[in-house]
């Protein structure tokens, strides 16, 4: 082997590495979602559309850089196991939609953070805390300032992939 095709081959070894690791794609964050009604719920359906509408705006495209994880228990009987089946996916944020989904969810995880809509009175219904300052293992809300039934699902600006 002559000294130039060496040098080149020992060159392209060592840059080799570094390729890959530039190649590698940036890690799939996972979102679950426990709706709290059955799938044919039309304004259920709709607020869904909208919020992953809104990730997508926000640059977070499912499959590509997200992964969205939907249940759609639709009776009690099975909001439970799907709550533990969600949280046994370990995702980063889990979103739950009344005070039906909430609880089994704070049942099964205290290390998955929580984000509630449509919950009345969290405070009162002991979810939280106060609404200013929620527990850390407790659910948020995406509002502190009005129930979030009445400002729909909203997400933040804030919350753009890196």
């Amino acid at each position: 082997m002559k000294r130039r095709e060496f040098i080149t081959l020992l060159g392209g070894a060592a840059a080799w590495p570094l390729a890959a690791r530039a190649q590698q794609a940036e890690r799939l964050r996972r979102i679950g979602v426990l709706m709290s009604t059955a799938s044919d719920h039309l304004e259920s359906k709709a607020r869904l559309a909208a919020f992953l509408q809104r990730l997508q705006g926000l640059g977070w495209v499912d499959g590509r850089n997200v992964r969205i994880d939907v249940r759609w228990p639709g009776s009690d009987a099975r909001i439970r196991s799907d709550a533990a089946e969600l949280a046994a996916l370990a995702p980063d944020v889990i979103l739950a939609t009344g005070t039906s989904g909430l609880s089994p969810l704070l049942a099964a995880t205290r290390t998955v953070p929580i984000v509630f809509v449509a919950i009345a009175d969290p405070v009162g219904g002991g979810f939280v805390e106060s609404m200013a300052r929620p527990a850390a293992t407790r659910p948020v809300s995406p509002s502190s300032n009005m129930p979030s039934a009445q400002n729909g699902w909203s997400c933040s600006s804030r919350s753009r992939p890196a």
